[in-house]
C-alpha cells in the first residue's frame, strides 16, 4: 500500500499552529529559552517536562550493531519483560520501520516523535538508520526525528543528520576524563580496530565533545544523557554538565544505573549498585546548577511505543500490522485534530496559571508565615497532567516536591501494580511491600481512589493516602495539599517512622 504523504496545511494543524508563539509551553525548564528552541520541544516528550503528560513517542529498533562496550550494557532480542535500553523483541528493517511508524501514527494520534536508539548504536548502523530517516521525512513530515547516539561515529554523521527533518539529538556522555572513561568502556571499536581501556575512552570522549560543538553550530538540539554510576562518576558528572553546558547541549538527563544481576551485564555480575533515590536527586539538583536537568526519562527499550511510563509495542508487532485494515488519510485528520485540541488545553491551562501568578504578585508576599521545609509527594497518574489513576493500579508513581516556593517535578519511580483488577487484591502483600519501598522520603500519595487495605500500611510507613483530588491537575493538588499541612501545623519537622526490619 502507497502510505500517504502529510500536507502542508494537516501539519500546521497537528503542531497547533506554533509557529509564532510557544503553544502554551512554559515549563520551568524551557521558560528562558528563545522561541525558535521552545516552538521545536513544545510537544516532544523526551526534551519537555509538560509535554509528556500528552505527547507519546516511539522507537524502532533499525541498529543491531554497536561501536563500543559499556559496561552497564546488554543488548538483548525476543525479550518482552524488561523495560530498559538495549531491549527489543524484533530487529526491523527500514521499510518495515516505516510502515510501523505510519501504523503507530495512525493509531496513536498523540504520538509526536520518532526516534532511533538502538538496540545498537544507530551512526555505527548508517545506512540502515538514513534510509529510515529519509523515508519518514517524505512520508510523515509532522513527526519530529531522533537519533540516540553513544557520539563515537557522531562527527562524520552531522552532515548527513542536517540533511534530514531531525532537529532532535541525544549524545550519551558518561564522563569527560579518559581515566574515568575506562572504568565504564572496556573497549570501542575505531578506524577498524578494538582499542582498549583509557586510550579508547579518550577518543570517544574526543568525538563526543567534537560531534557536539558540530551540532549546537547547526541549530540542532541537543540533549546529554549521563548514567549515574557510584563510585565511578558519580562526582564526576557536575563537571560533565558544566562541560557540555560549554559545548551547546540545552538539556542534561542524568539517570539511574540499571545493574540488576539478571539483566547478564558486567556491572549487574560484578554486584554493582546503583544509586538510591535521594543520591539521584541530590546529583541531578548539583548538576542542575550548570544547565536544565531532565528529570522524567524512563530508560525506554530500543523499540517502546505510547506514552512515557507506558508501552505498547506488543500491540504494534510486523504480524499485527499486516492484519491492521487503516485509513491512513482520515487517520492523519484525526492527528491533526486531536494535536489542535491538545494545544488548546494547554493554552487554558497556561492563562489559568498566568492569572494566578498575577493575582499573588497583586496580593504580595506574605511575609509573616513561618519557613517551612519541603514535602515529597507521590501522585498516581494515567497522564494529561492530571491525578487518574486508582492507587493499585499504579506502575510507577511521579514525584513531586512542594516548598513554600512552589511545586518542582523530582522524577518517578516504578513499582508493581498492587490491585489486579475487578474485586479483588491478588498477591497484594509483596507488591505493596515493594510500593512502600520505592515511596520512601514521601509523605502524601496522590491517587484518583485507595482502597482500604492498603491504606493502613501506607500510614505506618509514614505516607497519607489522599484520593480527594481526583481529576485535578497535579500541580495545583500538591500545592493544595501542602497548604492543608501548613496550616494544620504538620510542617515543622518530619515525621519519624519507624522503619520495618528487612
Amino acid at each position: 500500500m502507497e502510505l500517504p504523504v502529510l500536507n502542508a496545511g494537516q501539519q500546521e494543524a497537528s503542531q497547533g499552529g506554533c509557529a509564532s508563539h510557544s503553544c502554551g509551553s512554559t515549563d520551568d525548564q524551557l521558560s528562558h529559552l528563545p522561541e525558535h528552541i521552545r516552538a521545536k520541544v513544545h510537544n516532544h516528550p523526551c526534551y519537555s517536562e509538560q509535554a509528556h503528560h500528552y505527547f507519546a513517542r516511539m522507537h524502532v529498533a533499525v541498529a543491531p550493531a554497536c561501536n563500543i562496550q559499556c559496561h552497564y550494557c546488554n543488548r538483548k532480542y525476543d525479550c518482552s519483560n524488561e523495560s530498559r535500553p538495549g531491549v527489543v523483541s524484533e530487529v526491523l528493517t527500514p521499510e518495515q520501520a516505516v510502515k510501523k511508524v505510519m501504523a503507530v501514527a495512525a493509531n496513536i494520534p498523540q504520538m509526536t516523535v520518532l526516534g532511533i536508539a538502538g538496540p545498537g548504536d544507530p551512526l555505527a548502523n548508517p545506512e540502515r538508520t538514513f534510509a529510515t530517516f529519509r523515508e519518514l521525512s517524505e512520508r510523515a513530515p509532522d513527526i519530529k526525528l531522533c537519533v540516540s547516539t553513544n557520539g563515537l561515529a557522531l562527527p562524520e554523521s552531522v552532515e548527513e543528520l542536517s540533511k534530514h527533518n531531525i532537529d532532535h539529538v541525544t549524545i550519551t556522555i558518561n564522563c569527560v576524563d579518559p581515566d574515568v572513561g575506562a572504568k565504564i568502556y572496556p573497549w570501542i571499536f575505531w578506524k577498524n580496530k578494538r582499542i582498549m581501556g583509557r586510550e579508547g575512552a579518550a577518543i570517544l570522549i574526543e568525538q563526543q565533545q567534537k560531534g557536539l560543538a558540530m551540532l549546537a553550530e547547526r541549530g540542532i538540539l541537543v540533549k546529554v544523557n549521563s548514567v549515574m554510576i557510584p563510585g565511578v562518576n558519580d562526582e564526576h558528572l557536575a563537571e560533565v554538565s558544566r562541560v557540555v553546558k560549554s559545548k551547546g547541549a540545552f538539556l542534561h538527563n542524568v539517570m539511574p544505573l540499571i545493574a540488576e544481576p539478571e539483566h547478564g551485564t558486567f556491572y549487574g555480575l560484578m554486584g554493582q549498585p546503583g544509586p538510591t533515590h535521594e543520591e539521584l536527586q541530590k546529583l541531578q539538583d548539583a548538576c542542575s546548577g550548570d544547565m536544565n536537568m531532565m528529570r522524567h526519562c524512563r530508560q525506554c527499550r530500543a523499540d517502546a511505543v505510547g506514552m512515557l511510563g507506558e508501552d505498547r509495542g506488543q500491540e504494534f508487532t510486523m504480524d499485527k500490522i499486516e492484519d491492521m485494515e487503516i485509513d491512513y488519510e482520515a487517520a492523519m485528520v484525526k492527528r491533526a485534530e486531536v494535536h489542535a485540541q491538545i494545544a488548546r488545553e494547554l493554552e487554558i491551562k497556561d492563562q489559568a496559571r498566568a492569572a494566578k501568578t498575577e493575582l499573588v504578585a497583586i496580593q504580595g508576599l506574605k511575609t509573616d508565615q513561618p519557613a517551612t521545609r519541603p514535602v515529597l509527594m507521590a501522585v498516581a497518574t494515567k497522564g494529561g497532567g492530571v491525578i487518574n489513576e486508582h492507587f493499585g493500579h499504579a506502575s510507577e508513581f511521579l514525584i513531586y516536591e512542594a516548598s513554600g516556593s512552589g511545586v518542582r517535578f523530582i522524577g518517578h519511580r516504578k513499582t508493581v501494580p498492587y490491585c489486579e483488577g475487578g474485586d479483588t487484591c491478588g498477591d497484594g502483600e509483596s507488591a505493596l511491600d515493594k510500593t512502600l519501598r520505592e515511596l520512601a522520603g514521601c509523605e502524601v500519595v496522590l491517587c484518583s481512589k485507595v482502597g482500604y487495605e492498603p491504606w493502613g500500611p501506607l500510614e505506618a510507613a509514614g505516607i497519607q493516602p489522599n484520593g480527594e483530588h481526583a481529576m485535578e491537575a497535579i500541580e495545583d493538588a500538591v500545592l493544595a495539599v501542602y497548604e492543608e499541612m501548613r496550616v494544620a501545623g504538620k510542617l515543622e519537622a518530619r515525621p519519624v517512622v519507624q522503619q520495618k526490619a528487612a
